[in-house]
């Protein structure tokens, strides 16, 4: 027990040292891409449209792939796949750099060679994301789960304050070449991270009844429908970022309501993630007690905020609410990956985390995609408010329909 309190545990383990160092370095990368494309495509076709194609292109391989994926992951080296990935990715960030140096591939408004690297991305990502939640959980002892997750949202949400806030800086006062350069460097960091981390593959056996491909690919899903808490909160993730998120929006917001360029667009998406991070370091420091209630107030709030924001023609105050927005959505990660880690036998993780990649793909890539198809309809403003106002509605039937997620109390 004095162990499991502990809140710095996880932090003395030599391979979770390296497998954070490798997820910060990779987040960093990612992030600034994703902050240097979407300026970049809005800039050379001022649609919002266009903005929610870049989620899509993104979604479309790491949404198609993930089962598939969570498959290779329980049945291959979990490091050695994370690092394949990996590459892939420092590749797409190279690709993204000739692109920046050719301006002649994106004249007369075409992006396309852009969605085709950044469906790329999408597929690195695909592979990476359940292998590497796989792989921590491997490299840690059960005990130490929920404080490993918390130090690992901590960890990812610094870099994600880090990595936007970067990539803007860098394009506004250099250009997107710089920041692409950034990019593949961090990536290839993260590989050198990946490949220094001691790691001994366990053996996985196979489970009667999931040698046959179609059984085996779908085990995570079937497994997901016996845990009623877990899949409520996959479920009100899933719908809540979808319509009350527009992250891909900021760029507009950015330019066109609160006039603060490419800089200032690099600290609004970076708020989010300072607010994650503060939130993430309470947690790993105390127990998360009453989860289920705490889950739906957090959710709600996270709806609030967004309807706020987008009235809002301050940046200080839509800088503020960013920030709280990532705090509440942070308990929401937290006890999501904490109980899906918790209850899912290791033999099966992978498979079962490619199914959560499947939820975040559809909330955040597909929101995206969401975003701006509401935005070109209805208009920026009122697309915002009103998918801050689903978000209640959501909050609101699953509290009612999922009483073992509202009755919730400790994660275990």
């Amino acid at each position: 027990m004095t162990e499991r309190l502990d809140p710095y545990v996880s932090l003395r383990n030599p391979a979770f040292r390296w497998y954070v160092a490798a997820l910060v370095a990779m987040t960093l990368g990612t992030q600034i891409q994703a902050t240097v494309v979407g300026w970049q495509v809005y800039a050379i076709t001022r649609d919002p449209l266009a903005l929610g194609l870049v989620g899509l292109a993104e979604a479309l391989p790491f949404i198609g792939a993930a089962l598939f994926a969570g498959h290779v992951a329980d049945r291959h080296n979990r490091k050695a796949l994370s690092m394949y990935s990996t590459a892939l990715q420092v590749l797409c960030a190279v690709a993204l750099l000739v692109l920046a140096m050719r301006p002649e591939f994106l004249r007369d408004g075409r992006v396309w060679p852009i969605f085709a690297v950044v469906f790329a991305s999408g597929v690195a990502r695909s592979f990476l994301q359940p292998a590497r939640t796989a792989l921590g959980a491997e490299i840690v002892p059960r005990e130490t789960y929920a404080n490993a997750i918390a130090w690992r949202s901590s960890m990812w949400q610094g870099a994600a304050v880090l990595g936007p806030a970067l990539g803007g800086l860098l394009y506004g006062f250099a250009d997107a070449r710089l920041a692409y350069v950034a990019e593949a460097v961090l990536c290839a960091l993260a590989l050198l991270a990946l490949g220094a981390m001691a790691y001994t593959p366990r053996t996985r056996e196979i489970v009667a009844g999931e040698e046959g491909i179609w059984k085996n690919l779908t085990v995570g899903i079937r497994f997901l429908f016996t845990q009623p808490a877990l899949l409520g909160a996959q479920v009100l993730d899933l719908f809540s970022v979808l319509f009350g998120g527009a992250v891909a929006l900021l760029p507009i917001f950015a330019d066109e309501r609160l006039h603060v360029g490419p800089q200032g667009l690099g600290v609004l998406r970076a708020a989010p993630a300072a607010g994650a991070v503060l939130m993430s370091v309470i947690i790993a420091h105390r127990r998360l007690r009453n989860a289920g209630p705490k889950l739906f107030l957090c959710v709600a709030g996270f709806g609030l905020c967004w309807i706020v924001f987008a009235l809002s023609r301050s940046f200080w105050l839509s800088l503020a609410l960013l920030a709280i927005s990532g705090m509440l959505d942070n308990v929401s990660v937290v006890i999501r990956s904490t109980l899906l880690t918790v209850r899912t036998p290791e033999h099966m993780l992978g498979r079962v985390s490619a199914v959560n990649q499947i939820f975040i793909g559809s909330s955040n890539e597909i929101g995206s995609f969401e975003s701006g198809v509401a935005a070109r309809l209805l208009g920026v403003v009122r697309s915002v408010v009103l998918g801050g106002v689903a978000t209640l509605a959501v909050v609101g039937i699953t509290a009612w329909r999922v009483p073992a997620l509202r009755k919730l109390d400790e994660l275990n």
